[in-house]
């Protein structure tokens, strides 16, 4: 039986499948403000029958952008266009959600298409000032990186105020599901593992230390977050799959302490870490292992993300308890309309079922059409 297609109640909010866009930065936005490419690039989704879907990493603060294009959320004029966006996606159907980070020292890159690299915008305009990345320990990123600030605790204040400021402006845009992003290297990810942690005091050393930032992040974004509404944290689930940085056990550990706090979801990525090679084999939904461990390890609601291709491996994750949701990356930009796609192929006897009244009508006629037996006229 298949139990892609059934809704899942987190809280009071109610995703009517297991779908969801996964959070991909498209470096389309200005100053940090969404713009009509977002409203179509999210809208597209929404009205191919993703049940969440969620917006890209969305700086909490300037700097904490990855590149100068990302989105931001760091002031309230950045309110109206991502109000239109959270309509667009709820009129469609479906419920709107989006992902707050800090890059950290993964700050000020180019778009990956050049190169991912420290841009001559963020770092070498002149008669502008260089962009003030901030991490852990002062790392660079990787050889011929810009060396980051290592934070004080002004720095660690004002990043702990800022996600719940951005929580606050979430709410006033209408999304109905925040993602914390904590993976991928990015700065609370930097804290999280012993590869890019070195500090010696209360926010590093022990696994206690290194999660401090992130659960008070966490706490101060779920006391402003309605309660009404879904939490959910990003982890880079292992480091490297090696021994070395964060490993599965830290991650369930981590986990626990975040149901603690109330998150109700963990969305399980992994790697990151560019100073170290990722040991992992690559292959199709390589990651829902982590999704599975953390998930009945520590009895909280899990995302399977990672090369998760097509409706029957999507629905085997589903049915067999491995994750509550699933999340589609890529294979969503190469079809926007993968849901309706993937129920076709789960319940081909009800082939146009899920697809907007505005578009079944007109596909249900078309396969009447073809399937008569009189020859088709063209022109």
């Amino acid at each position: 039986m298949s139990r892609l297609f059934d809704p899942l109640v987190v809280r009071d909010v109610t995703i009517p499948n297991r779908l969801m866009v996964s959070p991909m930065c498209q470096y389309g936005a200005q100053e940090g403000y969404a713009t009509d490419f977002h409203l179509a690039h999210l809208g597209r989704f929404a009205l191919g029958g993703f049940g969440l879907v969620c917006a890209e990493a969305t700086a909490v603060l300037p700097e904490g952008r990855s590149t100068p294009k990302d989105l931001g959320i760091w002031s309230d004029a950045h309110i109206p266009m991502l109000q239109r966006i959270t309509s667009v996606i709820k009129q469609s159907g479906s419920v709107p959600g989006i992902q707050l980070g800090h890059a950290g020292a993964k700050g000020g890159l180019t778009e990956p298409w050049v190169g991912s690299r420290p841009s001559d915008e963020a770092f070498n305009t002149p008669g502008q000032d260089r962009w003030d990345t901030i991490s852990p320990s002062g790392l660079p990123v990787g050889a011929g990186w810009p060396a980051p600030r290592s934070m004080t605790d002004n720095d660690l204040a004002l990043v702990a105020a800022a996600f719940p400021a951005a929580a606050q402006r979430a709410d006033q845009a209408g999304f109905e599901f925040i993602e914390i992003h904590g993976g991928h290297g990015y700065l609370l990810s930097q804290f999280l593992s012993p590869l890019t942690n070195l500090r010696s005091d209360g926010y590093g050393g022990d696994r206690a230390g290194r999660m401090r930032l992130a659960l008070e992040v966490v706490e101060a974004v779920r006391r402003v977050w309605p309660t009404s509404k879904p939490l959910c944290f990003r982890v880079s689930a292992v480091d490297t799959g090696g021994p070395e940085g964060v490993t599965i056990e830290d991650t369930i550990v981590f986990s626990r302490e975040l149901k603690r706090r109330g998150v109700d979801l963990v969305d399980c990525s992994s790697g990151g870490v560019r100073t170290h090679p990722y040991r992992l084999p690559v292959g199709y939904g390589y990651q829902t292992q982590f999704a599975e461990q953390v998930r009945h390890s520590v009895d909280i609601g899990s995302i399977a993300v990672g090369l998760i291709l097509d409706a029957v491996q999507a629905n085997e994750v589903i049915e067999t308890g491995k994750a509550d949701l699933v999340a589609i990356g890529r294979a969503a930009l190469n079809d926007p309309n993968w849901p309706h796609h993937a129920y076709a192929e789960l319940f081909p006897e009800h082939e146009f079922k899920n697809w907007p009244d505005r578009y079944r009508w007109g596909l249900e006629h078309q396969a009447r059409q073809l399937a008569k037996d009189e020859p088709l006229r063209r022109g």
